[in-house]
């Protein structure tokens, strides 16, 4: 049985606060970011979602279920396309406008800009919380390998990519006409659903033990789809530049580096 503790709680809260703290941008500069510094903090937030679903997500189901010999990889396969699924449906349903797109995605609807905007990072901070929820659950469920400061690093980089998105997303919506108090409240509001899916996937892990290999990895495609579908386009959008690539790079380090390190 899992007990939310304390630990835990802080745990799931971490990356909200880095969104958070990352909207506050939003009383603190004047104009929007610059294209450069956009594809910059894009490419980064990409390379932590990756590594996250590597080293924190698909090595410890892989190693939770080796007692099936060659059948380990079966039931993370299952998980990978099930969380990629999910979000391709998410997708194809809620109304939401990408970064630098004139088109809509989903379904139709009269909603404005501001809206879609906020649905699009709201829809790609879901996957984050679950993945946050499947490595707590996994942890504190017990032998399945996941250490609490492995947790906690998986939060931790989370957060980091976090909080150059929350401004990504305040200040364009200052931009479009938003007061900076309500283009704050709009990037905090994307963010509340990272705890909200942590704690469900908890509460799911909880029930259902048996199957953590297929909640990590499902956590992992999930956040894989989002930076195939949104994060690696928008990095790459306009004239040709490296600087997404090379910081796509630095956010995979960063986080590879903290999941070796405190893991």
């Amino acid at each position: 049985m899992i007990i939310v503790n304390t630990e835990i709680a802080v745990g799931i809260l971490i990356p909200f606060l880095g969104t958070s703290l990352g909207s506050a941008c939003v009383f603190l500069l004047k104009n929007s970011i610059g294209d450069n510094v956009q594809r910059a903090l894009t490419g980064f937030a990409a390379g932590v979602m990756v590594a996250a679903s590597v080293w924190s997500l698909i090595i410890p189901a892989i190693e939770m279920n080796k007692d099936n010999g060659s059948q380990a990889i079966v039931p993370v396969i299952i998980g990978f396309w099930i969380g990629i699924l999910f979000i391709y449906g998410i997708d194809r349903l809620v109304p939401h406008l990408h970064q630098f797109s004139s088109e809509s995605e989903g379904l139709h609807s009269n909603f404005q800009k501001t809206t879609m905007l906020l649905l699009a990072v709201t829809i790609h901070n879901i996957p984050e919380g679950m993945s946050v929820g499947a490595v707590y659950a996994g942890c504190m469920l017990g032998n399945t390998g996941i250490s609490v400061a492995g947790a906690f690093a998986l939060a931790v980089g989370i957060a980091i990519q976090n909080f150059p998105e929350g401004a990504i997303i305040s200040l364009p919506l200052k931009s479009e006409g938003m007061s900076k108090s309500k283009a704050f409240l709009g990037g905090v509001i994307s963010g509340a659903v990272e705890p909200l899916g942590a704690i469900i996937t908890i509460m799911l892990a909880n029930i259902i033990v048996p199957v953590m290999p297929y909640f990590l990895s499902f956590a992992a495609g999930a956040m894989i789809y989002v930076v195939v579908e949104e994060l690696i386009p928008e990095m790459s959008h306009g004239s040709h530049s490296n600087i997404g690539t090379v910081f796509f790079a630095i956010g995979f380090s960063v986080m590879m580096i903290l999941d070796v390190v405190l893991g």
